[in-house]
């Protein structure tokens, strides 16, 4: 059996796998194509292990692995794994193979997978070049997540999140070459560390982020329960950011994670018994001072989030900080967000809610 592999190992290759990419694409598109690869890579190195395992319990009895595995936390369907994909890799229409490949774990997998991947072309040719270009990049792209050491079977990485953590860190690499829009979808580790342990989450806690970007900061406060004793909650504006998050939360072994796809102050999804959902801990790192974030309707919010006033149409800071309030139970919930110093001194409408805020105690 192969040595099992280090998580500096793992970080190396999967970033290594950029250079396919690197001064052709900007990183914020091409990170897609290197984070769903390593999620069918994990997948299908997960399914094989796990096939080979109930071959060895029953005997060989086909019949009862196949029924094993339609048990499984996910399934993995014929001809969508990496090694299918990978004998393909010199096939001509090599991107429509790896695009039928991610539709069909989508349809088998549709309670935690369902449209994550809706927003991911490995045919685009806007993307990735004529056919002879977008072929050579695949044919690259899939040599690179076939190194023999990149083998993410449970024996080789063992019980640690080492895949979890390598998708965090990507996410953090290719958040740091967006520059300033990498703030949209993450959230610093040592901010979000930081973050998780003032809030001082506890066993049983429900907690939600309504501005979950990849879903980073929503992991780590739960990370700081043992046991995965708790309940997440998210939503998510953008669709391609929604889609990581979805594969970040399956990543780390959190897949019942409800995540939904639209925006938290205009459409808000939490909803149970037409209410607001309560939780015992609300944590965000939403836009900074995000123009045009609603202010219209506001006024005639239907869960009357804005009582204390009405944020300024080009700053929606106190609309985040409104919601995440009116979304915490009442005498016990714990609210932690992180915004631009500005909510602490500008006047106007926002000066009225942070003085009611005050006076609220």
């Amino acid at each position: 059996m192969a040595d099992s592999i280090s998580q500096k190992e793992i970080n190396d290759i999967v970033w290594r796998a950029c250079d396919t990419f690197r001064g052709t694409l900007d990183p914020a598109q091409y990170k897609d194509y290197i984070l769903v690869m390593l999620f069918i890579k994990y997948m299908s190195d997960q399914w094989k292990e796990k096939r080979e395992q109930l071959e060895s319990q029953y005997k060989g009895d086909r019949q009862r692995v196949e029924r094993a595995l339609a048990r499984e936390r996910f399934v993995m369907p014929p001809e969508s794994d990496f090694d299918f994909l990978y004998e393909k890799r010199r096939d001509s229409n090599i991107g429509e193979l790896i695009n039928i490949a991610l539709e069909r774990i989508e349809d088998t997998n549709k309670g935690k997978l369902e449209n994550v991947f809706r927003n991911i072309d490995f045919n685009s040719e806007p993307f990735l070049g004529q056919t002879k270009d977008r072929n050579r990049r695949l044919i690259h792209l899939l040599e690179d997540f076939a190194n023999p050491k990149l083998d993410l079977r449970s024996s080789q990485i063992g019980n640690q999140d080492i895949i979890g953590n390598t998708y965090e860190y990507l996410i953090g690499r290719f958040a740091a070459g967006a520059g300033k829009k990498g703030g949209e979808f993450y959230t610093p580790p040592e901010v979000a560390t930081l973050l998780a342990r003032l809030l001082e989450p506890k066993p049983s806690d429900r907690i939600c982020d309504p501005a979950c970007g990849s879903g980073s900061l929503l992991i780590r406060v739960a990370k700081e329960i043992p046991n995965n004793d708790f309940a997440l909650f998210g939503q998510e504006s953008n669709g391609s950011t929604w889609a990581l998050c979805r594969m970040n939360m399956f990543l780390h072994g959190m897949d019942g994670a409800r995540i939904e796809w639209c925006n938290t102050i205009t459409s808000p999804r939490l909803v149970e018994a037409d209410h607001l959902m309560k939780f015992n801990i609300v944590v965000a790192n939403p836009p900074f001072s995000l123009d045009k974030w609603g202010a219209d309707e506001a006024a005639h919010d239907r869960y009357n989030r804005f009582w204390r006033g009405i944020p300024p149409k080009s700053k929606g800071d106190y609309a985040f900080i409104s919601h995440m309030i009116e979304t915490a139970l009442e005498g016990e919930g714990r609210v932690g967000v992180i915004v631009p110093h500005g909510v602490l001194f500008r006047g106007g409408a926002e000066g009225k809610i942070r003085r009611t805020l005050i006076e609220e105690n």
